[in-house]
């Protein structure tokens, strides 16, 4: 398994199937298969794949540590960036197809349709992730500082789904579905992190300071 994880063609296949949601919009669109509202259509669907590529990028960690696949960390890089995409389709089918770069008519939708004020902070979160998503800006801030900034995918994900739920007001089941994985992601992050600070605080416990029911 070691030695799928970490060839170079493995990730070639990963980032070509990571293209496939685009190669099936561009077939629709060729084909007149985006419905009666296209625009719309392209919205959702990169909206929702932004959503399920966040999903992926934070489930790298968790599979990495529960199935003892740490080569799968080549991954998430990749994950992300495509998540922010994604992202950058459906704020671009906003701005050019929807709006028309009209920014004046664009600052005031922002401030007065929360699901897009949401949808738009999502935007900023996950703008400082990609730019810093490369080794030389890992360097430059350090591990720590790093890891501490991309801590806000997990708030990026939380403003997508909400952004989500707002927009379809009827059917939120999907949104519910996602809300529901993020979620248990971010619960696992912060289990996680917890065990983490109070193993080392036990490490420290002498025989003689351990609890006396600390066998249960």
């Amino acid at each position: 398994m070691r030695a799928l994880l970490t060839s170079k063609w493995t990730k070639v296949a990963v980032f070509l199937i990571c293209l496939i949601p685009l190669d099936a919009l561009v077939w629709r669109g060729f084909h007149h298969g985006l419905g009666a509202n296209p625009v719309e259509f392209i919205q959702l669907t990169t909206g929702r794949w932004t959503l399920r590529f966040l999903i992926f990028t934070l489930c790298i960690t968790p599979f990495r540590k529960l199935v003892n696949l740490p080569d799968l960390i080549r991954f998430r890089r990749m994950l992300g960036l495509f998540a922010f995409s994604y992202l950058c389709l459906h704020f671009l089918t906003y701005l050019l197809l929807d709006q028309s770069f009209d920014f004046v008519a664009i600052s005031k939708d922002i401030a007065k349709r929360p699901f897009i004020t949401v949808g738009f902070l999502g935007f900023l979160l996950l703008l400082p992730l990609a730019i810093t998503s490369t080794a030389g800006w890992i360097r430059r801030l350090g591990g720590k500082r790093w890891q501490r900034i991309h801590r806000g995918i997990y708030f990026a994900a939380v403003a997508g789904v909400i952004h989500y739920y707002w927009k379809v007001k009827s059917d939120v089941r999907m949104p519910l579905f996602y809300g529901a994985l993020v979620a248990i992601l971010l619960l696992w992050r912060l289990a996680d992190w917890f065990f983490k600070r109070r193993l080392p605080a036990a490490a420290k416990l002498s025989p003689q300071q351990v609890p006396a029911d600390s066998s249960r």
